[in-house]
């Protein structure tokens, strides 16, 4: 290699093969020039081509300046109803942190009361002072649908609420003395999210506060959730939210769009304490029957405050009677149904002592006791299927 005059075999290799560098897209080759030395039409056309972009790229349409310019506008108002501070210190942000494990521990536990706990999967919520239906839990959904618990279905915002959050907040005039009556910690697991929505103006007054721990995320406003899989567009606003740090909602934040947690902005476990006030004229349900599937015959909406129609929830997953063994019992196909008629209706030495599937439903002996006594009178039984589930 010393006798060729090349001290590196790349540099040999290089000088045996000139093209390969312009074919990667070498800074020094000439754009215009195609890496297989092709002149005239080929590189005229790409030179227009790019030309082209080079000026779609420098010179946006109408349309889309105009969007642009709705979107400033709209983060401009929704910067303009939102105050952050920064309040807690590390240590005291580890001490409300331990209370808020306590709360997990003993919901674990069911030292809670029933519509305290609300869990879903990747987020657990914690309702104190109020607590009100939403989402999927009602029958009818939709803006304004929403309803307080009677009172008392919930616990008592915990002391050390009082003491490490809302005195901190008094004393920096983030809120006035005994503004708040309603706290929900929102307890987020890695890949947890909350979907857009406005917290409801029929329930709660203005501001919204909320304070972060555990771990710093983000606040987005404007985005729209699709789900199966979850997908989530691009946001009018980001804001970012550090452990430790209040915010504040107001006006057009508060109000006028939709906020959200993303599941990517949550990348290790967080806790949010949301403080409101509920205001005084706030729809609640009335009757402690909360299900429709216990309420007597004769009951109407009026006894619901607020709505002069019915607002009941759901009953809960839990309250179903879920079939043990549905998930282990084979589905009844048609050639089983057609094997099972052939075999009533058949005598016994045409019978086929096998079923052509392994979906074959097996009679239970109950069942078999049955028709073994009505074979035995003469008379032909047939079988009854067992329900699809």
């Amino acid at each position: 290699m010393a006798g060729s005059g090349y001290k590196d075999l790349r540099e040999k290799l290089k000088s045996m093969m000139p093209y390969r560098d312009n074919y990667k897209g070498n800074s020094l080759r000439d754009p215009t020039e195609s890496p297989y030395g092709a002149v005239g039409g080929v590189a005229a056309a790409g030179e227009r081509k790019r030309k082209y972009h080079e000026d779609s790229d420098s010179e946006p349409s109408d349309y889309e300046e105009e969007q642009q310019q709705k979107e400033e506008e709209e983060a401009r108002k929704v910067k303009s109803g939102i105050r952050q501070l920064r309040l807690f210190s590390p240590d005291e942000c580890a001490k409300i942190e331990a209370r808020i494990q306590d709360v997990v521990s003993r919901a674990e536990k069911g030292l809670y009361k029933e519509h305290t706990v609300d869990r879903a999967p990747l987020r657990n919520k914690y309702f104190f002072g109020e607590g009100y239906t939403y989402g999927s839990q009602l029958q009818r959904r939709g803006p304004g649908q929403e309803r307080l618990y009677p009172q008392g279905e919930v616990d008592a915002i915990p002391e050390w609420v009082h003491d490490l959050v809302i005195q901190k907040l008094v004393e920096h005039r983030v809120i006035p003395e005994g503004f708040v009556n309603s706290a929900v910690i929102n307890d987020y697991q890695p890949g947890g999210c909350i979907v857009s929505h406005v917290d409801p103006i029929h329930i709660f007054e203005r501001p919204i506060v909320s304070v972060s721990f555990f771990s710093d995320s983000a606040l987005c406003f404007g985005c729209k959730f699709q789900f199966k899989p979850i997908r989530v567009s691009e946001p009018v606003l980001f804001l970012p939210v550090r452990r430790g740090s209040v915010t504040v909602l107001s006006g057009y934040a508060a109000d006028e769009i939709t906020h959200c947690i993303r599941p990517q902005d949550i990348k290790e476990r967080r806790a949010v304490i949301i403080l409101r006030k509920t205001r005084l004229d706030a729809p609640r349900l009335e009757t402690k029957s909360l299900s429709s599937s216990v309420l007597p015959p004769g009951y109407t909406s009026d006894r619901l405050s607020g709505s002069n129609r019915d607002q009941i929830l759901k009953p809960k997953r839990s309250h179903r009677k879920a079939d043990p063994d549905a998930a282990h019992r084979p589905r009844i196909l048609e050639m089983d149904k057609e094997e099972n008629r052939r075999s009533v209706l058949l005598p016994k030495h045409r019978r086929r002592s096998n079923f052509s599937s392994e979906n074959y439903w097996r009679r239970s002996y109950e069942y078999t006791e049955d028709y073994d006594e009505e074979e035995e009178d003469g008379s032909p039984a047939r079988k009854v299927k067992m329900r699809r589930h």
